[in-house]
Parts: structure tokens; C-alpha cells; sequence
């Protein structure tokens, strides 16, 4: 199984009229089905019985029923028995608007460590007594979590991650009726999953089987919310910290230090040399561990990823690796960023692995296109045109703070034959802008793993040390339609010299991208999984320079909310 395989799970109780109609409703969308009989009729059993002859359908049976949560929880854990690494759940009495399912595995797949719940959109035929009663839990919900986050907490339409859920579940055995997809969404949030929510419709059919017991279901969820609430009391501060830690957009989070920061670091190395800096770069990114929570969290992270990756596909990484050593490497790249704009590198420091695809495109005097990335030291590009003086090169930057960094680079090397642009979106204007610097030979240099300031949701989903993760499709969008030839750079430090020294790879990529109408999809998830594998390969030989602090395998919404 591929890190993110999921399969569709119903539970199933004397549903024998409908279930077969929403499994054949499931088929055009390729997955796996997970049927669970939790103890039904025979008349149902029989209906199961002609439904698992279909290819790709499990039928798990329980011998007495258990409740929808008993019969969910039993799924999850045949279903990880079975290898799949989430869970789709769906409802087998054909409430649920089978449209939608295209959205849930979409948010899915874009945040696989995330619960996927639908939000439900009622028409005429939903008991009012059922509508009523949401409203009564929503409002225990937000008294639970001291939040809003949790839109609805009683639809089943869901995509669970199975690892985490399980882990809820083996730590709070939560209810196994109608009271479990409240407990465990609740419960999921305490433990800071990520919460999201789809719209989707939902019909009460007429005639349709209901197990919703008015007074036994409600009591057993007014004595779940009673447990919950005073569960909730002792984690007050828990949960107040977590409403203070929003989870924002890597272009949102303020940047850590000030302009008057990087000056005074710039100083001491004018002043004092490489190697004071580096010594006294150890106590200062030692007191960052200790107050940045969010990067050491993010470092951590990543660093088991990768380690598990490595254990996995047998690929050697540096030992001893740790979140404070790649915070200290992230501040000896800063001064090399530094030092490459101030111009003390040229290429006696690099050592540059398809110099001859760099000389050419000089010789030729061709503008390109240039995709970088958070690994390493992309200013390196500085170096690379001091020999080739004619060369300009268009650096685009995001970031809110660009502006401010931008006046120190111009304070240290006015005359830098690199220019930065501030952007905000990757637009008509910016692409009409770099067709001219292209047609006059420039090179435009843009990142390729951070996704878009304005449109985050613009991604496409590639795998990075064995887990799906968003990539941009902004830049290789921009380079198809500049129609330029398009090149890899990567700069990395070389850890084991005493001098500063570097390598770089210079990689021929596309020449020019090509994305053709009808087969633009597939065209550009073949480019992106490209262009990731390239990531990949260089990350793996130098983890440790690798600078994205922040959860990169998952998106952020600011309201958890997923536009169909």
C-alpha cells in the first residue's frame, strides 16, 4: 500500500434494502469497500452476502450488534489490519449526498493527518426534533473545546486518519452508539488533530430506516456531554493555548528577530569573521529552540519523516540528527545568505555539478527560468553570475517582510546583479512582467516549495519522503506559459569542509514545460512529481538544510473550512 490509501467503511445494520445501491453509487471513484455487518438480519446478510461478491469489497462481520460507534471502530481496525491508512466513512441508508465524495477524498489527500467531517446542508425532509437536537450539542461541543472550530460534530460522513484515531480511541474508549461520532471528534480535537469541514447535502428518505432512538440515544448523549464537560475542566489551559497557537499560512507568521537583527549579526561577522559568528551563533539559536515552540514542533516533524522514510526505503542519512542542530544550521545558512549578497563567494567556493548547462545558456545569452527551493541557499545564484556580468537575474519573493529584507540586501551590496520583486500573486501582470525579462535574456528565479499567499488551496499533491504533501501549482503554471527553458538550482553547504564551501546543481528540467489543453491535469502532476523526486534526492543528502519550518505535508484554513 502507498502511504495514503484509503478505503470507504459503512456500517451496516439491517440496511439490506440500500446498501447495495450505495456501494454501486461508491464504484465510480475506484476505492476500496469496507462493509461492516454489525449483527443484522438475515435478510440483510443475504443482500451482504451477493454485495461482497464484487471485486474490491471486504465484509467484515460482527456476531452481535455493537451500535454504529462499535461497529465504526471495529471497521477502523480491519481496515488497518487490511492496510489501508484511512478510513472514508459513509452512511449505508443513502442519507448522504454521494456527490460530495469527490470533495472528501480531495481534503483527504491534501491533509491526510487531518478528520474530514462533513457539514451538513438540510432540505424540507429533516425531522425537526433531529435538527433541534444538533443545536443542543453544538453548543456542549463549544463549551468541550472552548472553541467554534468544530462546525457539526453528529454528521457520519468523515475520512479519519486511522493511525491517529486509533490512538484516541485506545486512550478514552468512547461510546459505541449514537453518541461516538460526537465523543471522538471532541475527544480528536483535544489531542490537536486538525479538524475540517465539507459542505454536503443531506436527505431523511421517506420510508428510510432511522436506529436513532429518541430517549435511550439522547440519554446516553446527555451523559457523554456530562463526562466530557467535566473531562474539559483540567484542560483549561491546554485548550486556551491551543485557540492562542492559530494555525496560519507560512507568509502570515511574523518574522522572528528584526531587520535590526540581521544587521547586528552582519557586524559581528564584518567585524570578527566567520568562526566568532559561528560560536556565538550557538547560544542565540540555542535560546530560538527554547522559545520557538512552533519551529522546534515543525522541525521535529519533519525530522521524524524523514527518518522514518530512511528506515523504510533503506535510504542512509546523517546520524545524530536533532532540532536544534538544524536551527544552528538554518543560522549559518543565514549568514551565508549574507555573504553571497555581500559578494565574498565566487565560484572558488562553489563546486558546480552541470557547470555546462550554466555556461551555454550564458553563451547563448537565452533567458530561463530558475526553480529553487527552501533547501540550501538559493543566493548562491549570486555567485554563479559574477563571472558572466551581462547576466541579470529576478529573484520573486512573497513574503509580507520582503520589502524590509530587501532594503538590508541593498545596503550591503547596492550593486547586486540580483533583483528582488515583490509579488503577491502570481498573475496576468507578473507573467506579462517576466515575458520581458525573459525576451531580454534575464533569468527569473522563483521556489517551488511554498504554496501561493492568496490561493493556497492551488496545489497539487505530490509525495515528499514517503507522505503526500501540497506543492504550488503557481510556479510551473508561470513557466509553461513563459515558454522558457526551465532549470533546477540547488545550493548546499558542505558540512564536513573547514572553509566555506558549497555545491551546486544545476539541472536541466523542462525545455519549456508543456501543459496541453485536454491533458493539463496529468501533464502538471507529472511535473510537480517530478520536480518533488528532485527535492527529495538533494534533501536526503544534506537533511539538515533543508529550512521549512512549519507543518509543510498539510494545508492551513483559517476557518478549517474546505471550498467544494
Amino acid at each position: 500500500m502507498s502511504a495514503y490509501s484509503p478505503c470507504f467503511l459503512i456500517p451496516c445494520y439491517n440496511h439490506g434494502a440500500t446498501i447495495g445501491a450505495v456501494v454501486e453509487a461508491l464504484r465510480d471513484f475506484s476505492l476500496p469497500v469496507l462493509i461492516v455487518d454489525d449483527g443484522s438480519d438475515e435478510q440483510t446478510k443475504q443482500q451482504l452476502s451477493v454485495v461482497a461478491q464484487s471485486p474490491h469489497v471486504y465484509l467484515h462481520t460482527l456476531t452481535e450488534n455493537q451500535g454504529k460507534g462499535g461497529a465504526v471502530m471495529a471497521g477502523f481496525r480491519k481496515a488497518t489490519e487490511l492496510g489501508f491508512s484511512h478510513a472514508l466513512q459513509i452512511d449505508a441508508d443513502g442519507q448522504h449526498d454521494l456527490t460530495a465524495v469527490p470533495s472528501l477524498i480531495a481534503a483527504s489527500t491534501a491533509n491526510p493527518a487531518s478528520l474530514i467531517s462533513g457539514r451538513p446542508i438540510y432540505d424540507e425532509s429533516v425531522p425537526k426534533s433531529r435538527l433541534y437536537g444538533r443545536y443542543i450539542t453544538h453548543f456542549w461541543v463549544m463549551l468541550e473545546t472552548l472553541s467554534t472550530t468544530i462546525k457539526d460534530s453528529m454528521c457520519g460522513f468523515r475520512a479519519y486518519p486511522l493511525v491517529q484515531t486509533l490512538a484516541v480511541i485506545d486512550q478514552s474508549s468512547p461510546g459505541k452508539r449514537m453518541d461516538f461520532d460526537i465523543e471522538i471528534m471532541v475527544r480528536m480535537y483535544w489531542e490537536a488533530i486538525d479538524v475540517r469541514f465539507i459542505d454536503i447535502r443531506v436527505i431523511y428518505p421517506e420510508g428510510g430506516i432511522s436506529h436513532f432512538d429518541a430517549l435511550r440515544d439522547n440519554m446516553r448523549i446527555s451523559k457523554m456531554h456530562t463526562l466530557l464537560f467535566f473531562s474539559m475542566l483540567p484542560k483549561i489551559p491546554h485548550l486556551l493555548a491551543m485557540k492562542r497557537q492559530n494555525k496560519q499560512h507560512w507568509s502570515a507568521r511574523k518574522e522572528r528577530g528584526t531587520i535590526l537583527g540581521i544587521k547586528i549579526l552582519l557586524g559581528i561577522y564584518r567585524l570578527l569573521g566567520r568562526k566568532a559568528f559561528s560560536l556565538l551563533l550557538r547560544p542565540v539559536m540555542a535560546y530560538y529552540w527554547l522559545t520557538g515552540k512552533a519551529a522546534r514542533e515543525a522541525s521535529k516533524d519533519y525530522l521524524s519523516k524523514l527518518e522514518a522514510f530512511s528506515t523504510q526505503y533503506g535510504h542512509p542519512i546523517p546520524p545524530n540528527l536533532s532540532t536544534y542542530r538544524h536551527l544552528v544550521s538554518f543560522g549559518e545558512t543565514m549568514l551565508d545568505k549574507l555573504a553571497a549578497w555581500q559578494g565574498d563567494f565566487n565560484e572558488s567556493h562553489l563546486t558546480i555539478s552541470g557547470a555546462e548547462h550554466f555556461q551555454h545558456l550564458a553563451a547563448e545569452k537565452r533567458g530561463a527560468i530558475l526553480i529553487g527551493s527552501h533547501l540550501g541557499n538559493i543566493e548562491l545564484c549570486r555567485a554563479l553570475s559574477r563571472r558572466h556580468t551581462h547576466i541579470k537575474i529576478n529573484a520573486l519573493v512573497f513574503t509580507e517582510h520582503a520589502e524590509q529584507f530587501n532594503s538590508v540586501m541593498d545596503e550591503v551590496n547596492a550593486n547586486s546583479s540580483v533583483n528582488l520583486i515583490t509579488v503577491s500573486h502570481l498573475g496576468p501582470d507578473t507573467a506579462i512582467m517576466l515575458q520581458q525579462k525573459i525576451d531580454d535574456g534575464e533569468w527569473v528565479v522563483i521556489v517551488g516549495d511554498r504554496t501561493s499567499v492568496t490561493r493556497e488551496g492551488r496545489v497539487v499533491m505530490a509525495d515528499f519522503l514517503g507522505e503526500p504533501a501540497p506543492f504550488p501549482q503557481g510556479p510551473f503554471i508561470l513557466a509553461a506559459v513563459l515558454k522558457a527553458p526551465v532549470f533546477l538550482l540547488f545550493g548546499i553547504r558542505d558540512e564536513n569542509s573547514n572553509d566555506p564551501h558549497f555545491n551546486v546543481y544545476f539541472e536541466p528540467f523542462y525545455d519549456p514545460i508543456l501543459l496541453p489543453r485536454g491533458k493539463r491535469e496529468d501533464a502538471l502532476q507529472k511535473v510537480v512529481a517530478h520536480y518533488a523526486s528532485r527535492l527529495e534526492h538533494h534533501t536526503l543528502k544534506a537533511p539538515l538544510q533543508w529550512y521549512n519550518f512549519f507543518n509543510f505535508w498539510q494545508l492551513t484554513s483559517n476557518d478549517n473550512d474546505i471550498q467544494r
